[in-house]
């Protein structure tokens, strides 16, 4: 079932000198056929920046299988390792790969083929498909028009269709008919190299109508890969520097403080797991998303039991949250356990009551910053405070307050937090049509906290957890530090708007929080509470007023030049990634991470 090697190098010869490719495949089956195409992709020296590859499978396959057809070809063993490296939680829904440093992107869409193809919002150079008349539950079916228009709906004019056709003819002659009434035109085949095998199906997508632009779901026509200047120097400036330059762009990182990652961005350590709620929301499911990127980027760039652990994470369920949700599937297991599940994981402790989530992580966000604008095609420039820009010829200007030029570019990024509103209200006075955008722009907000810390050699008389835990505030219990090893606690939350709370008060709410988290171990941390070896580390969240991130294009036009990326809150480590592969995939019309559906709730104008 699928498409032979024949098919796949047709593929590869038109994709040569182009900034990407983009591969729509309706049978992902066990992945022979991606491993095929990214192996070619690794041997063609010409071959496009970025490969795109979307697969529809109706459920997550065996990553043993994925092995063993990756075994049966010379080369392909080492890339099949890396791609089931990161085969975990594979539920109902989009799921992004980051291979091959970021160059080589499978966006694996686990669940009904129908539904799937409806949450697409790209249109594909290649299409691969297979009819052999025998579709499972969930899967594409070739003979039904309502797969076939979707499918349409996710090609070009010049999308080219491959595949082959095993089923019986009559089934076929349906097949074309519906194909061709949905604006697909027939190629010549070529002689098939094997005479027993049966025809390949060749066809391009030509419809004789004019093609309306209203067809897509998030509708940004793709920009030139050029430069780009992103505002801010934390996770989510930083991550989008890196995800604009793995695609070839040139960024510009400015930074008001000397050194990246000051604001909140530099918190010691954070903790990375998804979110979890009974009815599965859009807050879980995204941050599922966001947690397999970041986790992705963090075996890729830092460097283990030193700058991030996969430890696990513990999730008390304090108040009566949180719910696994009532159909939870088997396949969720490596992201959320009960504890009831967990005593029959062996790389799960003895939890008691709350949730183990497998695949969690402890994380310096710092770190992570300084690795992505370490990235080639990233410079970084400290000391540079924005103050206002100037369009002019297609290139922006960043000015600072004196008017002396910082740099100049053809797109710019603000993620500079709770500043990016501020700026924007000061080009506004030189840029009239912000003002509409400040409009739709929903508001956001700072949120304090306090994080209470201390090193382990100051707090004798503790036991601590081996693994963190979280739950009303957090506890990660192990963090190396040049001097040694420190936990901390905490943290504490407050409007920004509201007279600060004292040190005091916020470590004396950091050790309410422990108490009922871990009650003996805040008993015998007590003393150091009340002690002057406790230490803090303090900053602002920036949060919107629906608690999610914004993210996208800050105007409605077909090529957008101002774009946002800000409001991560405090899940910043959860969202970074994913907000910046979806600004990323915005600017150049890519597929999306997640569906189009939940990338709408992370939209900046969507108030």
């Amino acid at each position: 079932m699928g498409i032979d090697r024949v098919q796949q190098d047709k593929t590869v010869g038109v994709w040569q000198d182009l900034p990407s490719r983009r591969v729509l495949d309706t049978d992902f089956n066990d992945g022979q056929h991606f491993l095929t195409t990214w192996w070619d992709w690794l041997q063609d020296s010409r071959r496009p920046h970025v490969l795109h590859y979307v697969a529809l499978c109706p459920s997550a396959p065996d990553p043993q299988n994925c092995l063993h057809h990756a075994d049966q070809r010379d080369g392909l063993h080492a890339l099949g390792q890396e791609l089931v490296s990161q085969w975990f939680g594979l539920l109902p829904g989009f799921h992004r790969f980051l291979l091959s440093e970021g160059r080589v992107i499978l966006t694996l869409c686990v669940g009904d083929a129908l539904q799937s193809l409806r949450q697409q919002a790209f249109q594909a150079d290649d299409v691969l498909t297979c009819i052999d008349g025998d579709a499972t539950l969930g899967a594409f079916d070739a003979q039904s028009l309502w797969h076939i228009k979707a499918l349409a709906r996710c090609c070009r004019r010049g999308t080219q269709l491959r595949g082959r056709a095993t089923a019986p003819p009559h089934r076929c002659a349906e097949w074309c008919s519906h194909l061709k009434s949905c604006g697909f035109e027939s190629i010549p085949p070529e002689p098939a190299p094997d005479a027993a095998a049966p025809d390949p199906l060749a066809l391009i997508f030509n419809p004789p109508w004019t093609l309306k632009n209203t067809r897509q779901l998030i509708a940004t026509e793709a920009l030139p890969v050029q430069r780009c200047v992103v505002i801010g120097a934390g996770l989510a400036g930083a991550s989008v520097a890196a995800s604009l330059a793995r695609r070839g762009w040139q960024v510009h990182v400015l930074d008001q403080a000397q050194v990246p990652a000051t604001g909140a961005s530099g918190l010691p350590v954070g903790l990375v797991f998804p979110h979890v709620s009974s009815d599965d929301c859009s807050l879980s499911r995204l941050s599922r998303a966001g947690v397999r990127l970041t986790l992705q980027q963090a075996r890729q760039h830092l460097q283990e039991d030193l700058d991030w652990s996969p430890s696990g994470v513990l999730e008390r369920q304090i108040g009566g949250t949180p719910q696994l949700p009532k159909h939870w599937p088997l396949a969720g297991k490596d992201w959320s356990m009960t504890s009831a599940e967990a005593t029959t994981c062996s790389a799960a402790p003895d939890i008691g009551s709350g949730l183990w989530h497998n695949s969690g992580a402890w994380l310096k966000p710092a770190a992570l910053v300084r690795a992505w604008l370490n990235l080639p095609g990233v410079t970084f420039q400290g000391q540079a405070c924005a103050h206002h820009l100037h369009h002019d010829n297609g290139v922006w200007h960043v000015l600072d307050a004196q008017g002396a030029l910082l740099c100049r570019a053809e797109c710019v990024v603000f993620a500079n937090a709770c500043g990016a509103r501020e700026l924007l209200q000061t080009c506004a006075r030189h840029l009239p049509e912000l003002e509409e955008t400040l409009q739709r722009l929903p508001a956001t907000q700072g949120m304090r906290g306090l994080l209470s810390w201390a090193e382990h050699a100051d707090s004798p008389d503790a036991v601590f957890p081996a693994f963190p835990v979280n739950g009303a505030g957090s506890l990660i219990s192990h963090v190396p530090l040049d001097a040694g090893t420190a936990w901390f606690a905490g943290s504490s939350y407050q409007p920004a708007h509201q007279p600060e709370r004292s040190d005091a008060d916020n470590h004396a709410h950091n050790l309410g929080h422990l108490q009922q988290l871990a009650p003996d171990l805040a008993a015998a941390l007590r003393p150091v509470f009340e002690s002057e070896t406790l230490q803090a580390w303090k900053g602002t969240r920036c949060v919107s007023t629906d608690r999610m991130p914004l993210v996208g294009p800050l105007d409605s036009g077909p090529e957008p030049s101002l774009w946002l990326c800000a409001a991560l809150g405090s899940r910043g480590l959860s969202f970074s990634v994913l907000c910046a592969e979806l600004l990323a995939a915005r600017m150049g019309a890519e597929p999306l991470p997640v569906e189009a559906n939940l990338a709408k709730v992370l939209d900046a104008l969507r108030a």
